[in-house]
């Protein structure tokens, strides 16, 4: 008999887990996940957004499996989607998306790429401590090689990468997938414009917050998809469905990834982290959100000051702030020019000399610039729509999915917080130095 094991989701129900996946899910790569806030600190904002990234993980690979039921898949493909599926986040820092930016900054790597090298065994997250308490664990890398699959291929679905072709971003189908030959489908059940991933965390987010803008229609979006020379379209049937997904991910970022007030409490980590310096920032792949506070507050300073702050939920204010439709193109460059990380530094520490603050108490954000490293799906429309024998691209047949690609995740091009009692002469100073 099959040694097998059933989770009980709160989203998707129950999820049978055996064999190869079984295995990875008792994996320690895997396992620290539970220990990972899916939405990193808005449970600051919303209380009951407390689920985690190994929750987030099991649901995609639940998501995937039904994909790969409803195409037909083999199992030798099947298994390649699902391992991916579950392993796609082990990468993730602490907090989730909070330091990807950090990350991007210091060493021009997002979390997606640490998953690969996990993946391949080319990264662990074990230190030498924790191998003394519970022992030698096998690798992802060899756990996929017993059960006869590759782990150059599993990760290989995760490059998925995203190209910027002017205001437009699509996914750039043959990088890294070369090995599939034409099996582009594969990785797009991963990372795509409709994939299992976004289909997961928009239920599972909208869930978990209490906020209904996430929810969709994963049934009738699921039974639509197809595979039509070698990539996943979805049948004109499922245009409905479609939008409401895009639309319902569009509100999701303005109502809770970029709500202000998260932004704020997750700018205020981000700065603390940068002060740990090069070598420390490498380790983070190993640690957990409790285990990265704990060593913020060990540092002192600062990073004490930060840890503290939010673990009492004492957060920055908005003090200055230009809005996204305010903004003339040409301004629009100048703003994101500030993208720069060592530039945006610069900038806030003029705005603290001119307050007369510390340079801690100064945090300037644009979302539009860490958007792209983040989450570069966000504007990605360009859904392939099977009518009849003739694919048609979503935003020509749809002026939902038209609208969205020019449509902004965020209310403001630009942000300033300082703590409270600084707000008057932040916002003073920041007007003189970055009016627009």
């Amino acid at each position: 008999m099959t040694n097998y094991k059933i989770v009980h989701d709160s989203v998707h129900g129950s999820i049978r887990m055996q064999g190869v996946f079984l295995k990875l899910l008792e994996a320690p790569e895997l396992q620290r996940l539970h220990s990972i806030h899916q939405l990193g600190l808005a449970y600051l904002v919303y209380p009951g957004a407390n689920h985690t990234r190994f929750e987030h993980s099991l649901g995609t690979f639940s998501v995937a499996g039904r994909i790969c039921s409803e195409l037909g898949l083999g199992p030798e493909e099947a298994s390649l989607v699902q391992c991916a599926a579950l392993l796609h986040d082990v990468g993730h820092l602490p907090y989730s998306h909070t330091l990807e930016f950090v990350l991007h900054g210091q060493f021009g790597i997002d979390h997606a790429e640490i998953s690969r090298r996990l993946i391949r065994g080319e990264q662990a997250i074990l230190s030498a401590a924790d191998r003394d308490i519970i022992g030698d664990n096998p690798s992802i890398a060899e756990i996929l090689e017993k059960h006869g699959l590759s782990p150059k291929e599993v990760a290989g679905l995760l490059e998925g990468l995203v190209q910027v072709d002017g205001s437009q971003r699509t996914l750039a189908a043959e990088v890294g997938q070369t090995h599939f030959n034409s099996r582009r489908y594969l990785s797009q059940i991963i990372s795509g414009p409709v994939d299992s991933d976004q289909l997961d965390y928009l239920k599972r987010d909208s869930h978990y917050t209490g906020v209904a803008y996430g929810v969709i229609d994963l049934d009738r979006l699921v039974s639509t998809l197809q595979i039509f020379n070698g990539d996943l379209v979805v049948d004109r049937g499922g245009l409905s469905a479609v939008e409401g997904m895009l639309v319902a991910r569009a509100l999701m970022f303005s109502a809770v990834y970029f709500h202000k007030t998260v932004r704020i409490s997750e700018l205020m980590l981000a700065k603390a982290v940068e002060q740990l310096g090069k070598e420390d920032i490498h380790q983070l792949h190993g640690m957990t959100d409790a285990s990265l506070l704990a060593h913020l507050a060990s540092k002192g300073d600062y990073c004490l000051r930060i840890a503290t702050l939010l673990e009492y939920r004492r957060l920055f204010k908005k003090a200055y702030a230009i809005r996204a439709s305010d903004l003339t193109p040409e301004n629009w460059d100048k703003l994101e020019a500030m993208g720069d990380l060592k530039r945006r530094r610069s900038v806030e520490e003029d705005i603290a000399r001119r307050a007369g603050v510390d340079p801690g108490d100064v945090i300037l954000d644009v979302p539009s610039v860490e958007l792209a490293i983040s989450e570069p799906r966000i504007s990605l429309t360009e859904v392939r729509v099977l009518d009849g024998d003739k694919i048609k691209m979503l935003p020509k047949i749809s002026s939902i999915a038209a609208s969205l690609q020019i449509r902004r995740a965020h209310e403001w091009a630009l942000m300033v917080a300082a703590p409270a009692k600084e707000k008057e002469s932040v916002a003073k100073a920041a007007e003189r130095v970055l009016g627009l």
